[in-house]
């Protein structure tokens, strides 16, 4: 398998290229596959990272299973589809979820613990973040008061734009807009405190919704190092930027690398994807107690 497209294809069954995954349609079905392409500043970086797709994968479908919250997930075997006999299914081994189509709810629905990323850079200029103000004195990476709920839009392509609750009333309508919030707010508190047991600070996360019928759905991924901010709790300590389990490596390296971040990006170092790999890892075997 390729680390950044996978070779396996479904001829005939309509798929979309996600930066990070393919979903294919099967009507009122979907097949997810997590590919180990790799993000960063709205990039498909042309470096992939050996095996992300089964953690992020294994990590939603142990959320789905502890959280106990409705959610699109079926199955994690794509056999059960209607799949031609003559496609190789290996490519898919580890990284797939069958899951229920929903009408997708268009608001990427952020809730942040921890002030950090875009959330620090606002409070610095004007003490709040999308709109929300927060107590004087904060400095970058500590904890909120109480968790928040900062909406952002969805974007296809390019950067999802921060937008204040009020805004999110207006597009999708209020009563929605509530129980959303309402819903993200419990998903994350149930999912930091348990985190926190084990040794990992949920720092901030975003979530996606589907709607069936009159009911909402948690969909996608959750809570994993590509959707949040993963802290080592041991190594924690605020006023500046943290440890973390996700793609920071990446992050760090493509910002010292003199790459100006509107040109194709450079290929990755060997060790920086090592180093990305073993945290994927390593953030899996810590939530869950398995060994990846």
């Amino acid at each position: 398998m390729n680390s950044v497209m996978l070779e396996s294809q479904i001829p005939g069954v309509p798929v979309r290229h996600g930066k990070v995954r393919d979903v294919y349609d099967f009507g009122d079905k979907l097949l997810f596959v997590a590919t180990d392409r790799i993000s960063a500043f709205d990039f498909i970086l042309p470096t992939g990272v050996p095996r992300k797709g089964e953690v992020l994968t294994r990590i939603s479908r142990f959320w789905f299973d502890l959280l106990q919250v409705p959610n699109h997930f079926l199955s994690d075997d794509p056999s059960t589809l209607p799949i031609p006999a003559e496609v190789d299914l290996n490519g898919f081994a580890g990284r797939s979820m069958v899951v229920r189509k929903t009408n997708v709810v268009p608001i990427e629905c952020v809730v942040r613990g921890y002030l950090s990323g875009s959330g620090w850079l606002e409070y610095q200029q004007s003490g709040t973040v999308c709109g929300i103000s927060l107590p004087d004195g904060l400095t970058e990476s500590s904890q909120l008061p109480q968790p928040i709920f900062t909406p952002a839009t969805k974007a296809e392509e390019g950067h999802d734009e921060n937008i204040s609750f009020q805004q999110m009333c207006e597009q999708i309508g209020e009563d929605l807009a509530t129980r959303l919030r309402s819903f993200s707010l419990d998903v994350y508190s149930k999912g930091a405190a348990y985190a926190l047991e084990r040794g990992i600070i949920i720092a901030d996360t975003k979530f996606e919704f589907g709607q069936l019928g009159d009911d909402l759905i948690l969909i996608d991924e959750v809570m994993t190092p590509d959707s949040s901010r993963f802290w080592p709790q041991k190594d924690y300590n605020p006023g500046g930027p943290q440890m973390s389990f996700d793609k920071q490596f990446v992050r760090d390296w493509l910002l010292a690398s003199g790459w100006d971040r509107n040109s194709p990006p450079p290929e990755l170092p060997a060790d920086v994807v090592s180093k990305t790999a073993q945290k994927y890892a390593e953030a899996f075997e810590i939530l869950t107690g398995e060994d990846f």
